[in-house]
Parts: C-alpha cells; structure tokens; sequence
C-alpha cells in the first residue's frame, strides 16, 4: 500500500499561542510531534513557553523526563517499548489528527504508565494516536511532564518560591491541559470535549486531576486504566527528614543548590537515602503530595463535588502484574481435580475452599488454576473508589478486561494488555496474533472496546451496539462489563471474592514481585 507522505516545507503549518509549528502528512493524517507546551526551572512551577521566531519542526518526538536509574529493557514481548533521549525541559505533546480545519472533533489525551516516576508518551508501541485518530475521526494528544523527584518532591518547607514542587509533574499536565484547551481548536479538535485517559500511572494521574482545582473547566471526561491503586497512598508528616538526608549526602548546605546541580548526582543521592526512608514509613516523594492545590485520594478525603459529575470509565485486568511471569501449569491437560489440588498446595487446603467457591462462581468460564493468577492489587482499590464515585452521579461505568491471550499456549491477561485493544493498535503488538486463538476473536473484541471509547469521548456514554446492555453503577451496585470473547454485564460479581483473596494471597504475590522484579513492566 502506497501513502502520501508530505514533509519539510510542504508539511501542514498551524498557528499556536507561541508561534507557528510544522508537522507532517501521513497516511490521511496530519501528524505533530514534540511541541513544547511550558517551560520550568527545577522544582518550580511550570510557566508558558517562550514564543519562538519562525516555524518550530514538529516533526520529531521531544526529549522525555529522565528516569531514577537506566533503564532495563525487559519483558519486550508482552509489552513492546520504545526508549528515547531525556531532558529536563521534557514539557511537550504530540498530536495526531485527521485535518488542522474547524472540525470540532472530540479530543482525547493520553497520560502515559510507569506511576508518577517512570514511563514517557511513547514509552509503549502501543501508545501510537495514528489507528485511534484516524478511524475514530478524533484529535489524540499524548503528553510528557516532569516525573519521579522533578515532579514530585516536596520542599515547600523551604520557601514559597517551592509550594507546589510536591506537584510539580501534576503541574505540568494541568499545564498541557491549559495548552490544549487554547490551541487544539486550530488542529481541528473541540476544546470544550476533552477526555483524558491513561493506564497505570496514567490513570492514578487522572484521579488527580479531579482532586486538582486548577485543572477544573479543562477537560470534560476520564478513563481510570489499572490506575486505582495505593500510588496515591498518602505518607503524612514533614518532606524534611528526605530533604535533610538528601542535603547531607550531597554535601551541600541548601535546596537552592539542588536546582542546578546534574540531575545524575541528585538522582544517585535520593537512590542512596530514600530506601531506608521509605522502610521508616517516611515521605519519600515521586507521587502526588495532599495540600491546597491537590485534594489527596479521593477514597479516603472523598471526590470534589466540583467534578463529582465528570463521566469516568474505571477498569482494570483480569491478571494484571500476576500474569507477567510464565505459568508453570499446562490448564488444558491437566484435569479440574488436578487444578483444585494444585491451588490447594500453593494457597493450603482451608483457603483454597474458601476462595475457589468464590471464585468459580465469578468467573465460570475460567479454569480453578486461574485462581493463582487473579489480580486483587487493583480491582481491591477499585471497588470502593466505584462506589463511592457512583453515589455522586449515574455516569460512572466499570469494566475489567479479561480476555486470555495467545502467549505459551495461552496466558491469562496481564498489566497493559489492554491498551492496544482501547487504540485500535493490535497490528503494532506481536501477542495477540498467536495460534492458539481463534482467527478474528482478538479483531472483533478489539473493535468493541476501541468504538466504545469513541463513543465515550464524543457523548459521556460507552453503550455500542457491539456491547451488551451496560448500566452505569448505582446505588452500591457496580455493572462490570466483562471484556473477553462472550463478552457480558455482571452486578457485584466478584466482591466477595476480592477481598478475601486479598487478604489470603497478598503476602504471596508481594513476595513473588520481590523476587522476580525483572519480569515487571510498565
């Protein structure tokens, strides 16, 4: 197949607040990369970038926020990656969209995984806007934004001048927000139809735009991604002790000296102290800090009414990081009583007919041995911040993505799986075209999940005719759209269940992320 590429000086040319910007033409698209939306000094709010002379080149992906540590390429398979250069002065979004004309599209922004310390806007394969843009007929933006200790360090100890730095990365999305709602009219979106979606670490950040006044007015409707989780665990007391450890092994008298010294030494002091820190159940930063300009998690100091009735899509993954490392059983060739024993070895006799009952019941269709596998560190969260969201509004839907795929002869879902069924990019993943699947099975779920989102982001209502029946949750009742090849609504189908199994295999997945961290990803 033939596309018309146009680049360089025949490439689509749009006028922002700071100045002209270039990108390029590609396959029916117009295609925008690494424009700057702010500029920061270190630890110090984000404030509008400096106008440009000319016509900026959007025509390649801007530097990303540096990380902690290098990374470790790793787990490539289930979660195809892409590394790029780092920088600071990591303000800056990419944008797809069908015509830079007045088409008022919805406009959808994705907030990249990997917690409030890791990840970037293209860190995943799959975080590609081009399927999503085009076949949805929508404007996507993907954003990065300061992270880890640049984004999220408290020294509002130490001056006014430092505030907000514990939200800093928080910041810088509000600012992405500010710079979308006045310029993405000219790429052909509607200002006043923005949702904002993320996985992971991008669905925490979603939260914490509704518990964030500035961001109010914004945007006017979220997707929560596996992103309820304790990443907005809050750590009460004082930043100092971090702040002192960190000024005694940099060797240095004051947090001025912090903002100009290589980021590599600051990073190496926090990796030095804040173990020991965080073991003392002491502030360690790299997630968002409670004060006036964040509400705090909205479980424990309840949602703001001012965005008590923005449109949310909450879900999460069948296995999430569970079913990151190889199952060691073969479910098809072992019998159901050979399963049953074997999760009464590992999890010992009482518990296991306690949960198994539970579980059979919940997911009928799933071997007794996928019980080992059964993700609780999200979906435990989830239910209560269900809950109470839904007791504010009728417009709060849950989903949980459950569709087993074709990885060793068949692997239950893992943490991330779901993205590229949501953008319409399984032809950039390898995993979901094995042979143990069924021809089309992936392509057809894949076009439910993709034109519900769409539909979500043009009306605050997921309900697709390729979906069943599925309400909004009400009144204690949670309707989970469970997504998988006989896809079905089920009331409060696993609250029993969850929490029993957190309780009893908690200590056991904790233990086993310890020891094999290398098979985690974002």
């Amino acid at each position: 197949m033939k596309h018309t590429f146009y680049r360089g000086k025949t490439g689509p040319v749009v006028s922002t607040t700071a100045g002209l910007v270039r990108g390029y033409c590609f396959d029916g698209l117009a295609i925008f990369k690494g424009i700057p939306y702010a500029q920061a000094k270190r630890f110090h709010a984000p404030e509008p970038v400096k106008p440009w002379k000319g016509i900026f080149d959007a025509g390649s992906y801007g530097k990303v926020c540096p990380l902690l540590g290098e990374e470790n390429p790793k787990g490539e398979v289930l979660i195809p990656h892409r590394y790029w250069p780092m920088d600071e002065n990591c303000q800056n979004l990419n944008i797809w969209t069908p015509k830079t004309d007045d088409g008022k599209r919805p406009v959808l922004v994705w907030l990249h995984g990997g917690g409030f310390s890791a990840g970037s806007s293209i860190e995943q394969v799959a975080y590609d806007g081009a399927n999503m843009s085009r076949l949805g007929d929508v404007v996507v933006v993907s954003i990065n934004h300061r992270l880890n200790i640049l984004g999220y360090f408290d020294l509002s100890d130490y001056g006014e001048e430092y505030a907000n730095s514990g939200n800093a990365g928080g910041d810088d999305i509000i600012a992405a927000l500010a710079w979308i709602h006045d310029n993405i009219a000219a790429f052909g979106g509607d200002p006043e139809n923005v949702t904002v979606f993320g996985q992971s670490g991008g669905g925490a950040k979603v939260t914490t735009l509704l518990q964030s006044p500035a961001a109010d007015g914004l945007y006017a409707k979220g997707m929560v991604m596996s992103g309820v989780i304790d990443l907005l665990a809050e750590k009460e007391g004082s930043a100092r002790d971090l702040v002192e450890a960190m000024l005694e092994e940099l060797n240095i008298d004051s947090v001025k000296e912090m903002e100009t010294m290589e980021y590599s030494r600051l990073a190496k002091a926090y990796r030095k102290v804040s173990p020991k820190l965080a073991k003392e159940g002491k502030y360690t930063g790299c997630m968002p800090r409670k004060n006036a300009s964040y509400h705090g998690n909205p479980v424990v100091y309840g949602f703001r009414k001012e965005t008590s009735q923005v449109p949310l899509l909450v879900g999460s993954v069948f296995g999430e990081f569970t079913s990151f490392t190889p199952s060691p059983y073969d479910r098809e060739t072992m019998t159901r009583e050979e399963q049953i024993a074997e999760v009464e070895k590992v999890l010992g006799k009482e518990t296991a007919g306690k949960l198994l009952p539970l579980f059979e019941e919940a997911y009928p269709r799933r071997h007794p041995i996928d019980l080992l596998r059964l993700d609780f560190m999200f979906r435990s969260p989830e239910i209560p911040y269900l809950a109470q969201r839904s007791k504010l509004n009728g417009c709060t839907w849950s989903y949980l993505f459950n569709m087993d795929q074709p990885v060793d002869g068949g692997s239950t879902p893992w943490h991330c799986c779901d993205i590229p069924y949501f953008f319409h990019n399984l032809d950039l993943v390898e995993y979901a075209h094995g042979a143990t699947q069924p021809e089309g099975l992936a392509q057809t779920l894949e076009e439910a999940m993709f034109g519900s989102l769409m539909a979500f982001a043009r009306t605050g209502n997921p309900q697709v005719a390729q979906l069943p029946q599925w309400p909004a949750c009400r009144d204690g009742r949670e309707f989970t759209l469970i997504l998988d090849d006989a896809t079905t609504v089920a009331e409060n189908f696993d609250h029993k269940l969850v929490p029993l199994a957190a309780e009893a295999m908690m200590g056991r997945l904790l233990k086993s992320m310890e020891e094999d961290k290398e098979s985690l990803q974002h």
